[in-house]
Protein backbone atom coordinates (compact mmCIF):
# COMPACT_ATOMS: atom_id res chain seq x y z
CA UNK A 1 0.00 0.00 0.00
CA UNK A 2 1.58 2.96 -1.28
CA UNK A 3 2.22 6.43 1.61
CA UNK A 4 -0.91 8.31 -0.36
CA UNK A 5 -3.27 5.28 0.07
CA UNK A 6 -2.58 5.22 3.82
CA UNK A 7 -2.55 8.94 4.22
CA UNK A 8 -5.78 9.09 2.51
CA UNK A 9 -7.12 6.52 4.58
CA UNK A 10 -6.39 7.28 7.79
CA UNK A 11 -8.33 10.71 6.92
CA UNK A 12 -10.93 8.82 6.12
CA UNK A 13 -10.88 7.12 9.61
CA UNK A 14 -10.38 10.80 11.30
CA UNK A 15 -13.41 12.21 9.44
CA UNK A 16 -15.84 8.95 9.81
CA UNK A 17 -14.68 9.42 14.13
CA UNK A 18 -16.00 13.21 13.93
CA UNK A 19 -18.76 11.94 12.28
CA UNK A 20 -19.90 9.53 14.91
CA UNK A 21 -18.76 12.20 17.82
CA UNK A 22 -20.66 14.92 16.17
CA UNK A 23 -23.74 12.62 16.34
CA UNK A 24 -23.44 11.10 20.12
CA UNK A 25 -23.06 15.37 21.27
CA UNK A 26 -26.18 16.02 19.18
CA UNK A 27 -28.01 13.20 21.85
CA UNK A 28 -28.19 13.70 25.73
CA UNK A 29 -29.03 10.25 25.76
CA UNK A 30 -26.93 7.01 24.78
CA UNK A 31 -27.35 6.04 21.41
CA UNK A 32 -27.70 2.88 19.69
CA UNK A 33 -25.36 1.64 17.63
CA UNK A 34 -27.94 0.92 14.71
CA UNK A 35 -28.82 4.67 14.98
CA UNK A 36 -25.50 6.14 14.99
CA UNK A 37 -24.90 4.10 11.90
CA UNK A 38 -27.92 5.36 10.10
CA UNK A 39 -27.25 9.15 11.14
CA UNK A 40 -23.61 8.98 9.75
CA UNK A 41 -24.54 6.72 6.78
CA UNK A 42 -21.76 4.31 8.00
CA UNK A 43 -21.96 0.55 7.64
CA UNK A 44 -22.78 -1.24 11.29
CA UNK A 45 -19.25 -2.92 11.16
CA UNK A 46 -17.17 0.13 9.92
CA UNK A 47 -19.38 2.39 13.07
CA UNK A 48 -18.65 -0.58 15.59
CA UNK A 49 -15.31 -0.63 14.19
CA UNK A 50 -14.33 2.56 14.91
CA UNK A 51 -16.47 3.28 18.47
CA UNK A 52 -14.37 0.29 19.89
CA UNK A 53 -11.00 2.26 18.71
CA UNK A 54 -12.79 5.11 20.71
CA UNK A 55 -14.11 3.41 23.65
CA UNK A 56 -10.39 1.98 23.91
CA UNK A 57 -8.92 5.69 24.16
CA UNK A 58 -11.57 6.76 26.13
CA UNK A 59 -13.35 9.12 23.34
CA UNK A 60 -16.64 7.60 23.55
CA UNK A 61 -18.57 4.86 26.46
CA UNK A 62 -20.27 2.12 26.13
CA UNK A 63 -23.28 2.23 28.76
CA UNK A 64 -24.80 -1.21 27.53
CA UNK A 65 -24.12 -3.07 24.50
CA UNK A 66 -25.05 -1.31 21.72
CA UNK A 67 -25.27 1.91 23.47
CA UNK A 68 -22.99 4.60 23.21
CA UNK A 69 -22.16 8.41 24.94
CA UNK A 70 -19.62 10.53 24.94
CA UNK A 71 -16.50 10.17 27.21
CA UNK A 72 -15.11 11.71 30.04
CA UNK A 73 -11.28 11.95 28.10
CA UNK A 74 -13.19 14.37 26.03
CA UNK A 75 -14.37 16.60 29.05
CA UNK A 76 -10.86 16.30 30.50
CA UNK A 77 -9.49 17.65 27.17
CA UNK A 78 -11.82 20.50 27.23
CA UNK A 79 -10.86 21.52 30.72
CA UNK A 80 -7.34 21.43 29.79
CA UNK A 81 -7.99 23.39 26.39
CA UNK A 82 -10.65 25.89 28.83
CA UNK A 83 -7.28 26.18 31.36
CA UNK A 84 -5.45 27.50 28.16
CA UNK A 85 -7.12 29.55 26.96
CA UNK A 86 -6.37 33.12 28.03
CA UNK A 87 -9.18 35.92 26.91
CA UNK A 88 -6.24 38.78 26.43
CA UNK A 89 -4.53 36.71 23.79
CA UNK A 90 -7.94 36.15 22.34
CA UNK A 91 -8.45 39.51 21.91
CA UNK A 92 -5.24 40.74 20.79
CA UNK A 93 -5.80 40.32 17.14
CA UNK A 94 -9.31 41.01 16.81
CA UNK A 95 -8.40 44.00 18.58
CA UNK A 96 -5.88 45.41 16.47
CA UNK A 97 -8.15 45.18 13.37
CA UNK A 98 -11.05 46.97 14.97
CA UNK A 99 -8.34 49.56 15.98
CA UNK A 100 -7.12 50.19 12.13
CA UNK A 101 -10.86 50.29 10.88
CA UNK A 102 -12.33 52.83 13.12
CA UNK A 103 -8.97 54.12 13.96
CA UNK A 104 -9.50 54.85 17.82
CA UNK A 105 -8.34 53.31 21.03
CA UNK A 106 -9.65 50.23 21.83
CA UNK A 107 -9.75 48.51 25.13
CA UNK A 108 -10.47 45.17 26.73
CA UNK A 109 -11.30 45.32 30.55
CA UNK A 110 -12.39 42.54 33.09
CA UNK A 111 -14.42 42.66 36.22
CA UNK A 112 -12.79 42.97 39.54
CA UNK A 113 -14.95 43.86 42.39
CA UNK A 114 -16.77 46.46 42.10
CA UNK A 115 -14.53 47.90 39.08
CA UNK A 116 -13.25 47.02 35.71
CA UNK A 117 -9.16 46.81 34.64
CA UNK A 118 -7.89 47.59 31.55
CA UNK A 119 -5.96 44.23 30.34
CA UNK A 120 -5.02 45.24 26.87
CA UNK A 121 -5.56 48.73 24.59
CA UNK A 122 -4.72 48.74 20.82
CA UNK A 123 -4.31 52.78 20.11
CA UNK A 124 -2.20 54.65 18.17
CA UNK A 125 -0.86 58.97 17.81
CA UNK A 126 -3.63 58.90 15.12
CA UNK A 127 -6.99 58.14 17.53
CA UNK A 128 -6.51 61.78 19.01
CA UNK A 129 -7.54 60.81 22.52
CA UNK A 130 -5.13 60.81 24.89
CA UNK A 131 -4.58 57.63 27.14
CA UNK A 132 -5.13 58.61 30.54
CA UNK A 133 -6.04 55.08 31.92
CA UNK A 134 -2.52 52.63 31.18
CA UNK A 135 -3.48 49.04 31.30
CA UNK A 136 -3.52 47.74 34.78
CA UNK A 137 -6.03 51.01 35.56
CA UNK A 138 -9.50 50.81 36.98
CA UNK A 139 -12.22 52.78 36.85
CA UNK A 140 -15.67 52.47 38.77
CA UNK A 141 -18.36 49.48 36.99
CA UNK A 142 -21.19 52.76 36.75
CA UNK A 143 -18.65 55.57 35.26
CA UNK A 144 -17.93 53.00 32.28
CA UNK A 145 -19.27 51.09 29.23
CA UNK A 146 -18.07 47.87 30.09
CA UNK A 147 -18.80 48.51 34.03
CA UNK A 148 -22.35 49.08 33.06
CA UNK A 149 -21.85 45.45 31.22
CA UNK A 150 -21.60 44.03 34.30
CA UNK A 151 -24.25 45.67 36.17
CA UNK A 152 -26.84 44.97 33.51
CA UNK A 153 -26.39 41.48 34.77
CA UNK A 154 -27.03 41.78 38.55
CA UNK A 155 -30.09 41.11 40.32
CA UNK A 156 -32.09 44.39 41.75
CA UNK A 157 -30.67 43.22 45.70
CA UNK A 158 -27.35 42.86 44.16
CA UNK A 159 -27.46 46.53 42.31
CA UNK A 160 -28.56 47.72 45.12
CA UNK A 161 -25.83 46.68 47.16
CA UNK A 162 -23.34 47.85 44.82
CA UNK A 163 -25.10 51.29 45.03
CA UNK A 164 -24.77 51.23 48.75
CA UNK A 165 -21.44 50.13 48.88
CA UNK A 166 -19.62 52.96 46.08
CA UNK A 167 -22.46 55.62 46.95
CA UNK A 168 -22.46 56.11 43.07
CA UNK A 169 -19.63 58.76 42.84
CA UNK A 170 -19.49 60.59 39.86
CA UNK A 171 -16.55 62.10 38.22
CA UNK A 172 -18.03 64.39 36.00
CA UNK A 173 -21.27 66.23 35.38
CA UNK A 174 -22.69 63.48 32.98
CA UNK A 175 -21.93 60.77 35.91
CA UNK A 176 -24.53 58.87 37.12
CA UNK A 177 -25.46 59.54 40.56
CA UNK A 178 -28.77 57.98 41.66
CA UNK A 179 -30.04 54.10 41.66
CA UNK A 180 -32.73 54.89 39.54
CA UNK A 181 -30.71 56.57 36.92
CA UNK A 182 -28.41 53.99 36.72
CA UNK A 183 -31.59 51.10 36.55
CA UNK A 184 -32.70 53.16 33.74
CA UNK A 185 -29.06 52.69 31.60
CA UNK A 186 -29.16 48.97 32.39
CA UNK A 187 -32.51 48.70 31.09
CA UNK A 188 -30.89 50.21 27.53
CA UNK A 189 -28.00 47.71 28.12
CA UNK A 190 -29.99 45.10 28.17
CA UNK A 191 -32.11 46.01 25.32
CA UNK A 192 -29.39 46.53 23.12
CA UNK A 193 -26.76 44.14 23.94
CA UNK A 194 -24.23 47.79 23.96
CA UNK A 195 -23.27 50.06 26.86
CA UNK A 196 -22.52 53.90 26.68
CA UNK A 197 -20.25 56.00 28.36
CA UNK A 198 -21.39 59.70 28.04
CA UNK A 199 -18.70 61.41 29.03
CA UNK A 200 -19.51 59.82 32.44
CA UNK A 201 -15.90 58.37 33.67
CA UNK A 202 -13.67 61.88 31.66
CA UNK A 203 -15.25 65.01 29.55
CA UNK A 204 -13.93 64.77 26.15
CA UNK A 205 -14.03 61.05 26.21
CA UNK A 206 -17.01 58.84 24.81
CA UNK A 207 -17.53 54.93 24.74
CA UNK A 208 -19.36 52.01 23.65
CA UNK A 209 -18.84 48.50 24.56
CA UNK A 210 -19.66 45.10 24.14
CA UNK A 211 -19.72 41.51 26.32
CA UNK A 212 -17.45 38.86 25.42
CA UNK A 213 -18.39 35.67 26.95
CA UNK A 214 -16.71 31.93 27.44
CA UNK A 215 -17.57 28.82 26.65
CA UNK A 216 -21.24 28.60 29.21
CA UNK A 217 -22.08 32.09 28.36
CA UNK A 218 -20.85 34.23 31.03
CA UNK A 219 -19.94 37.25 30.84
CA UNK A 220 -15.95 37.69 31.25
CA UNK A 221 -14.79 40.75 29.64
CA UNK A 222 -15.90 43.67 27.73
CA UNK A 223 -14.46 45.27 24.13
CA UNK A 224 -14.59 48.71 24.06
CA UNK A 225 -14.03 51.82 21.41
CA UNK A 226 -12.92 55.31 23.53
CA UNK A 227 -13.03 58.37 21.55
CA UNK A 228 -13.26 61.94 21.84
CA UNK A 229 -16.71 63.13 22.15
CA UNK A 230 -17.56 65.05 18.82
CA UNK A 231 -15.71 61.88 16.87
CA UNK A 232 -17.65 58.40 17.96
CA UNK A 233 -20.12 57.27 15.46
CA UNK A 234 -22.81 55.18 15.91
CA UNK A 235 -22.42 52.89 13.32
CA UNK A 236 -19.15 51.68 14.97
CA UNK A 237 -21.41 49.54 17.17
CA UNK A 238 -22.25 47.19 14.74
CA UNK A 239 -18.44 46.17 13.94
CA UNK A 240 -17.88 46.22 18.02
CA UNK A 241 -20.41 43.58 18.51
CA UNK A 242 -19.19 41.39 15.60
CA UNK A 243 -15.68 41.44 16.78
CA UNK A 244 -16.83 40.76 20.18
CA UNK A 245 -19.12 38.00 19.55
CA UNK A 246 -15.73 36.10 16.81
CA UNK A 247 -13.75 37.09 20.22
CA UNK A 248 -16.21 35.07 22.59
CA UNK A 249 -16.44 32.18 19.71
CA UNK A 250 -12.50 31.64 20.52
CA UNK A 251 -13.13 30.84 23.56
CA UNK A 252 -15.42 28.25 23.34
CA UNK A 253 -19.19 30.56 23.04
CA UNK A 254 -21.92 28.58 21.37
CA UNK A 255 -23.80 32.11 20.80
CA UNK A 256 -24.62 33.13 16.49
CA UNK A 257 -22.47 35.57 15.70
CA UNK A 258 -24.13 38.83 13.82
CA UNK A 259 -23.43 39.50 10.28
CA UNK A 260 -21.71 42.15 9.63
CA UNK A 261 -20.63 44.15 5.99
CA UNK A 262 -17.26 46.37 6.65
CA UNK A 263 -18.06 49.67 4.94
CA UNK A 264 -16.38 50.34 1.61
CA UNK A 265 -14.46 52.69 2.88
CA UNK A 266 -13.07 49.76 5.13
Amino acid sequence: MSEDTVGRTSIQVIERMMQLLDTLASHPDPVALKDLAQETKLHPSTAHRILNDMVACRLVDRTDPGLYRLGMRLLELGNLVKARLNVRDASLEFMRKLHRNTGQTVNLSVRQGDEIIYVERSYSERSGMQVVRAIGGRAPLHLTSTGKLFLAQESPDALRAYADRTHLKGHTVNSLRTLPDLEKELQTVQKEGLARDNEELEMGVRCMAAGIYDDSGKLIAGLSISAPADRIQDEWQYELMHTAQRISVALGWQGKITPFTPPARY
